[in-house]
C-alpha cells in the first residue's frame, strides 16, 4: 500500500475511534468494554507494526533514547498544571479525597499513552509526515488540539483543559517524538484533573457497576 495512503487511513481510523468514544463511552456509558476493545485492537496493531515495520514504532514515538530530555522539557509545564488544578479545586471546593485516585494513577497512564498515540502520533505525526515542506506545524497542532477537545464534549472544563494540553503535547511531540513521556504525563494530569477540578471519580464511573 502507498505510504501516504496508509497514513491517511490511519488518521481516518483514529478519528473513527474518537467518534466511537463519544458514542460508546459518553452516550451508551459502555466505558470499560470500549476501553478494553480499543486497547486490544490498537495494541495488536502496534505489536504487528513492531514486528514487520520497527522503524514505524520509532516514528510514532515509542522510544526511550530521548526520555530524559523530553521529561525535562515537560516538567515545568506539569508542575504548573498540577498547581493550577489544586488552586481551582480548592477555590471551587471540588477536590475529591479518595483512595480511588491511587489505582487510577497506576492504570490511567496506559490509557494516556494510547490516547497520545491515536491523537498526537497518528493524527499530528502523520499530518506532519504528509506535509512535505514541514511548514504547517502550527496548523497541525491546532487541528489536533481541536479534535482532542471535541472528543471530550460536552464537558466544558474537560474540553478547555484537553485543548490546552494538546497544544503543548503537539508542540513537544513534533519536536521530540516520544509518546511514552507524553502518555504517562497525560495519564497523571488527567487523573488529577478529574479528582481536583471536575469533582469526578473515574474509578467509580468505569469499575463500580462491575465491582458491586
Amino acid at each position: 500500500m502507498n505510504n501516504q495512503r496508509h497514513k491517511i487511513i490511519e488518521i481516518a481510523v483514529a478519528v473513527l475511534t474518537a467518534i466511537g468514544k463519544i458514542i460508546f463511552m459518553d452516550i451508551l456509558n459502555w466505558r470499560l468494554p470500549f476501553i478494553s476493545i480499543v486497547i486490544l485492537g490498537w495494541g495488536s496493531y502496534i505489536l504487528w507494526q513492531r514486528k514487520h515495520h520497527p522503524d514505524r514504532i520509532i516514528q510514532w514515538g515509542f522510544r526511550t533514547d530521548n526520555w530524559w530530555s523530553v521529561s525535562k522539557r515537560v516538567l515545568p509545564f506539569a508542575l504548573l498544571a498540577i498547581s493550577s488544578f489544586l488552586v481551582i479545586g480548592l477555590l471551587n471546593n471540588s477536590i475529591q479525597w479518595t483512595w480511588h485516585i491511587v489505582p487510577i494513577l497506576l492504570i490511567y497512564p496506559l490509557w494516556g499513552i494510547l490516547q497520545q498515540f491515536l491523537v498526537i502520533a497518528l493524527v499530528a505525526g502523520n499530518l506532519q509526515d504528509l506535509d512535505e515542506h514541514k511548514q504547517r506545524s502550527g496548523s497541525i497542532i491546532f487541528i489536533t488540539s481541536l479534535l482532542f477537545a471535541i472528543v471530550h464534549y460536552p464537558h466544558a472544563w474537560l474540553m478547555g483543559g484537553t485543548f490546552l494540553l494538546a497544544l503543548f503535547y503537539g508542540y513537544i511531540f513534533l519536536k521530540e517524538r516520544n509518546i511514552y513521556v507524553l502518555g504517562i504525563l497525560h495519564g497523571w494530569l488527567g487523573a488529577l484533573f478529574f479528582y481536583t477540578v471536575l469533582n469526578r471519580d473515574p474509578f467509580s464511573e468505569v469499575f463500580a457497576k462491575y465491582l458491586n
